[in-house]
């Protein structure tokens, strides 16, 4: 990825009625981003409304003639924009997430003046919707997941969102081809249906064109493991291609009966690494797979095959410098964190067309993939603990994703070395 600076300033601005997928949208960009090292945030409208002591409104109070409402959510977004601009300034910001619904012109007309007097760039991003299952599933998605309902009961919540969304539709006025023409814009129809693009010039635009490109937003899961314990486990070296220990072919008969308990009928595919012990983990699973060179573990260059200890007393200035920054440091001859992240983008954007996929692969790596999901901060993922034996279930929603971890019940040894020790215990 380029280096931005200022000059490469750019607002995101959603525009949509409400259970579309905005927030959920806006949230996959910032992670993605992010996860790229682009700094990036979002601002949620509805956030600053119930932070002015909005917190369950009815349906009523997002009425058009509702003046003391338009008021109140007039005052949310200018909150959110003021904000949005200081962060922008004090911390270096390249691109925001403005998340709302922006359902008119003039409301599109004065957030992009604002950004523009700023040397910003605004580009709107609209999903648009009649698909009328979609959008009642997004409905009990969001009265599940959404502040404003929570612990109300689920049919009153319901019925709620879906008068909200009626009030909504007597002043929207989606993105038109002809009228703004002059705009940058991308318009979603129907999640990925089809896909106008309009006026799109800068490279980061284009990038968040084509990982929304890749999205959708139906319910599925993700499953994590990784391979069982292997011979280099046991011995405490790093990297290399051995194969499974006695306890690691244990788990990979025993990982299709963990896969079944929480996956159900459902049609899997399973993602492994060309390295042996991926494969031999994945042996017993009836399910199709594919092979990622993408998916192969860090490589430790020189310290392929050596222990923690043997790096610290051979390489001990080494040792330090990754103990100071795990996230960047990269072994002689081999890679950093960093590197593995861009190797995984394309991981990632597939990951994302898909519905359900078990990845088989290594500790490094799936740190990676974890930290993109969980919006881990990059230089806390290389510390994430992934313990061996272990299958963890992502869940993606549209305020976060939910992870469940479920343990075989075989024991392994831990791998997790903690910072400025050469020793592997679990964290506490």
């Amino acid at each position: 990825m380029p280096v931005f600076t200022v000059s490469n300033r750019l607002c995101v601005i959603m525009v949509g009625l409400p259970a579309r997928g905005k927030s959920f949208i806006s949230q996959k960009i910032v992670r993605y981003l992010s996860w790229l090292s682009v700094p990036s945030k979002c601002f949620n409208v509805g956030h600053y409304r119930r932070l002015m002591g909005t917190v369950h409104p009815k349906a009523a109070f997002f009425d058009p003639d509702n003046e003391e409402g338009l008021k109140l959510r007039e005052m949310a977004a200018e909150r959110a924009l003021e904000d949005m601009l200081e962060w922008f300034t004090a911390e270096e910001g390249i691109v925001a997430i403005l998340d709302a619904t922006n359902t008119t012109r003039a409301r599109r007309e004065w957030v992009a003046r604002k950004l523009r007097a700023n040397s910003i760039e605004p580009m709107f991003l609209e999903s648009w919707c009649d698909d009328q299952d979609l959008i009642l599933r997004n409905v009990v998605e969001l009265k599940s997941t959404s502040p404003d309902y929570e612990g109300v009961e689920s049919e009153v919540a319901i019925h709620d969102f879906l008068a909200r969304i009626k009030k909504y539709e007597k002043i929207y006025q989606p993105l038109d081809e002809s009228h703004d023409k002059e705009l940058t814009f991308v318009r979603l129809i129907n999640v990925s249906q089809q896909v106008i693009i309009n006026r799109i010039e800068s490279y980061l635009e284009s990038r968040i064109v084509f990982y929304i490109m890749n999205l959708h937003i139906k319910p599925r899961y993700i499953w994590l493991s990784r391979h069982g314990e292997s011979i280099y486990n046991v011995e405490k070296k790093i990297g290399g291609d051995s194969h499974l220990s006695p306890r690691g072919l244990q788990y990979a008969r025993k990982l299709p009966e963990i896969v079944k308990q929480s996956a159900g009928d459902a049609n899997l595919t399973t993602w492994i690494s060309t390295l042996v012990r991926t494969g031999e983990t994945a042996q017993f699973l009836p399910y199709k797979q594919l092979q990622w060179k993408a998916l192969d573990e860090l490589d430790a260059g020189v310290c392929d095959g050596m222990t923690y200890y043997e790096i610290q007393e051979k390489y001990p200035e080494d040792f330090k410098a990754r103990d100071d920054d795990k996230f960047e440091y990269r072994y002689r001859g081999g890679e950093s964190y960093r590197d593995v992240i861009v190797r995984l983008e394309p991981v990632i954007m597939e990951l994302e067309r898909q519905e359900n996929i078990l990845i088989i692969t290594h500790q490094a790596v799936l740190r990676c993939i974890y930290a993109y999901f969980m919006n881990v901060p990059q230089e806390e993922s290389p510390w994430v603990s992934i313990p061996l034996h272990t299958l963890i279930k992502l869940e993606p929603r549209a305020y976060g994703t939910r992870a469940t971890r479920i343990k075989a019940d075989i024991p392994a040894v831990s791998t997790y070395k903690e910072r400025g020790s050469s020793q592997l215990k679990d964290p506490q």
